[in-house]
């Protein structure tokens, strides 16, 4: 998903996503699984991603299928490792356990279904799975606002409870922190007032994730919330409401309540805003670059340079906390 003016060809002034790209081209190329690439768009993809330095892709699926396209498409991938995998699901299986193996630290989707790529990702005995829950978060350039905004979760988790919110709320400051986007993100709970009622469950929850901050259940960001979205990213509807907080009316994180609101909201910055979009999802033994094939080039690339910045610097904490 992205704003269908990122292709067309106007020129633009450098943005948030160059920004992104610029420093991700200054870690070390990432070791990356790229689940069945059979088409033009996930293996140029994964190729302009090589070609700018930010990956070393291992292309695993039907090996004739990946070179009959690249052939096709004109897209060079001699210097690729390919793994021959009769078909997607094979693929994303053999994917998760090249990982298990230490062939790769980050995974990304190709022509197949997201579905069949989480599938295995979350399996039980073989999956990747850690004691967090897996989520979604979209790295959102939205021109009119100052800030890179992360909304999360807007593809996983359908109707989340309160220690899933938890681990969603986690895993977006995680992100942010990690990824060198600054230190301790400014993170809003969305609902659709900014009091706390019981007609509204979603309010309350937003209570609950901010008393869990309080308490040390979530670190490294600051919580407000319940924040309706208006109040939530534009100072002056803040401050008419009364609101006082140093989250509202310049958040870097929106959490919304379920997939639904978060999917529209997305959707709704992507074409009306002409924001660009970037896909990861956390909470897995490794990042997990998922794009759409609605996505123009510069998205994908954003995507995947925000996977590298997140997985070098969770690289560069390890040897940190070992020293």
């Amino acid at each position: 998903m992205s704003a269908q003016a990122a292709d067309s060809g106007e020129a633009r002034s450098p943005t948030k996503y160059d920004r992104l790209i610029a420093a991700a081209k200054k870690a070390p190329a990432i070791s990356t699984i790229v689940v069945h690439p059979c088409d033009e768009t996930s293996l140029r993809g994964a190729a302009d991603a090589a070609e700018a330095g930010l990956i070393k892709p291992v292309l695993v699926g039907p090996a004739d299928r990946i070179r009959g396209a690249a052939s096709k498409h004109n897209i060079n991938i001699s210097g690729f490792e390919i793994v021959d995998t009769p078909h997607s699901e094979a693929a994303a299986a053999k994917a998760v356990e090249l990982v298990h193996a230490a062939k790769g630290s980050m995974l990304m989707k190709g022509s197949l279904h997201t579905d069949e790529l989480m599938r295995s990702v979350t399996a039980k005995a073989a999956g990747l799975r850690t004691d967090r829950r897996i989520s979604h978060v979209f790295v959102m350039d939205v021109p009119s606002y100052a800030d890179t905004v992360f909304i999360t979760d807007a593809a996983i988790n359908i109707f989340p409870d309160l220690d899933g919110k938890r681990d969603i709320v986690q895993n977006a400051i995680d992100l942010f922190n990690q990824a060198g986007f600054g230190a301790l993100p400014r993170v809003a709970i969305l609902s659709a007032v900014e009091t706390v009622t019981s007609k509204i469950p979603s309010t309350i929850e937003a209570a609950a994730l901010c008393k869990m901050a309080d308490r040390g259940q979530i670190t490294g960001g600051l919580l407000d919330g319940p924040l309706a979205f208006d109040n939530a990213v534009d100072q002056e509807a803040a401050r008419i409401k009364g609101i006082k907080s140093e989250v509202a009316g310049r958040a870097q994180i929106l959490v919304v309540p379920d997939l639904e609101a978060g999917n529209m909201l997305a959707k709704n910055l992507a074409y009306f805003a002409k924001a660009d979009s970037a896909g990861i999802v956390l909470g897995a033994r490794v990042p997990i670059v998922l794009t759409s094939r609605a996505d123009s080039a510069r998205a994908r690339m954003a995507s995947c340079a925000v996977a590298v910045l997140y997985a070098d610097g969770r690289r560069r904490g390890a040897i940190n906390a070992a020293a």
